[in-house]
């Protein structure tokens, strides 16, 4: 029993080990503080002062000890905590929370991060309260920030700098109107500390032929579905529902293109309709027209380990309504379970305007 137990201590020291020599992590800190782009003439009352906030983030580093880790240049992976005064009584406090990637540039001194998390909002619209917020519908709100910084590690000890500037977008994707959105431009200082005393070597493994490589022509089957509301306020939320066909051919291990067909049933588009009939007699809307859609598009998805990037510019073939326009783009993350079966969370806009998050599951065959 003792040799038993002997053995195991070694085991998991082993494996302890081995962890540790193959990841690193670190603590940062930016103070931020910014403006708020006028991306719609409608905020202008809601621009005020200087939005300025804190973003603290917890990361992981790699090393290439897996092969996706050395295509993509060793990037970081962790999670972010943000606050921000957006400097308007009106607009209130938000507290965010994301999950982001680190991906590094010119011999690693240039860092771009990505996160894409939930915010919670302190002052959102009310009919009677707060009627002047017409930026933030809903208490929770995606979010989503870009952040570009020049980057110096362990200047000081296990201290670093770093400098740049970020992007900061909240909306609620038109879950509940109303929901024009905000996008804060912020300058950004922060300070680094590694939590271990050195790094692991970076690995460079990968065959010289890596980036050969064949796949046949992929066809993918996907339903979406959630709910939404028309910019009309309190005009109801209605659940959608979208049947996708897809085509795609991987051209190298990062890369696929598609190319397919989107079928939508929009529940509140149906209810707007008939708001437009009733309400709007100049615009000659009968209320029968059909509220069904259908879209053609080509895509792109980008692979990273079992998570995917998508981007897709679709154009609506059958459009009895008109609403936002014929073209529409659809941006988000797809998480595969194994080499079929994939789950996804993606936001459909027409130009800057969300319509709706779509979550989904889907196979690919």
């Amino acid at each position: 029993m003792r040799l038993f137990l002997t053995y195991v201590l070694i085991v998991v020291c082993g494996i302890s080990f081995a962890q540790e020599k193959q990841y690193a992590s670190y603590f940062d800190v930016n103070y931020f503080k910014g403006n708020i782009s006028l991306h719609n003439n409608d905020i202008l009352h809601l621009i005020q002062g200087h939005p300025e906030g804190v973003i603290l983030s917890w990361n992981k580093k790699t090393f290439g000890f897996k092969d996706w880790e050395q295509r993509y240049n060793y990037p970081d992976y962790g999670v972010s905590f943000a606050y921000q005064d957006l400097k308007n009584e009106v607009l209130g406090n938000n507290y965010s929370l994301y999950a982001h990637y680190n991906f590094y540039f010119f011999n690693r001194i240039l860092m771009m991060r990505v996160g894409q998390g939930l915010t919670y909002t302190t002052n959102p619209y009310h009919k009677e309260d707060n009627y002047r917020n017409i930026a933030f519908g809903t208490r929770l709100m995606s979010s989503t920030y870009v952040m570009l910084n020049y980057k110096m590690e362990r200047i000081f000890g296990r201290f670093g700098l770093q400098g740049g500037m970020s992007l900061i977008h909240y909306s609620n994707a038109n879950v509940k109107a109303p929901n024009t959105s905000i996008n804060s431009m912020t300058l950004n200082l922060g300070v680094t500390y590694s939590l271990e005393d050195s790094d692991p070597e970076y690995q460079d493994t990968l065959a010289d032929d890596d980036r050969r490589f064949t796949e046949p022509i992929k066809y993918n089957f996907a339903f979406r579905t959630g709910y939404n509301e028309s910019d009309i306020i309190n005009s109801g939320q209605f659940a959608m529902y979208i049947v996708s066909a897809y085509a795609d051919k991987r051209i190298n291990r990062k890369s696929a293109l598609q190319f397919g067909t989107d079928v939508f049933f929009s529940n509140f588009l149906k209810e707007y309709i008939n708001y437009k009939s009733v309400a709007f007699d100049e615009e000659d809307v009968s209320g029968e027209e059909d509220h069904k859609r259908i879209g053609v598009f080509a895509g792109h998805e980008l692979f990273m380990n079992r998570t995917s990037l998508v981007t897709q510019l679709g154009y609506y073939v059958y459009y009895p309504f008109d609403f936002e326009g014929r073209t529409y783009v659809r941006v988000g993350m797809k998480r595969y379970f194994n080499d079929k079966w994939f789950a996804a969370l993606t936001l459909k806009s027409h130009g800057f305007k969300a319509e709706a998050v779509e979550l989904g599951i889907g196979v690919r065959l």
